[in-house]
């Protein structure tokens, strides 16, 4: 976890990072959530389309009702997170095969994060494509 643990202690930039990691889901939210971070799980195993993506996003951030399940809504609320949060999303492969240009997108849109909005961790556990993001180790 020595990777996650820089991140979180703020040692290494926040952003999307790849994650090898065997942790039980559990644990990484009790080592986020001990520092002081907000945690989301996203179980993208069976996730292949964008909306789908988008809303399980949505459900692990705890978006507002009125999160409109698109690309600029997710930018929207990304920037009003209660404060630093650890997203991990597991099986993320099977959504970056099935749409690799949305895929790249929602990548590009969570690791976009301003000076003055909450710091945002994406962790992408699980094999996949190597060029999706680095690696965090």
């Amino acid at each position: 976890m020595s990777g996650l643990a820089a991140v979180l202690a703020g040692r290494h930039t926040p952003g999307v990072h790849r994650w090898e990691s065997a942790l039980d889901v559990a644990d990484v939210r009790h080592a986020v959530e001990h520092a002081g971070w907000t945690f989301g799980y996203v179980d993208g195993a069976p996730l292949d389309t964008t909306p789908d993506v988008l809303r399980a996003i949505g459900d692990a951030l705890a978006f507002p009702d009125h999160y409109g399940v698109n690309l600029d809504a997710l930018n929207d609320c990304l920037r009003d997170l209660p404060g630093p949060t650890v997203l991990l999303w597991d099986a993320w492969s099977g959504y970056a095969r099935a749409e690799p240009a949305r895929f790249a997108v929602v990548v590009e849109i969570l690791g976009e994060r301003g000076p003055e909005e909450p710091r945002l961790e994406v962790l992408l556990r699980g094999p996949g494509p190597e060029d999706a993001a680095p690696l965090l180790d």
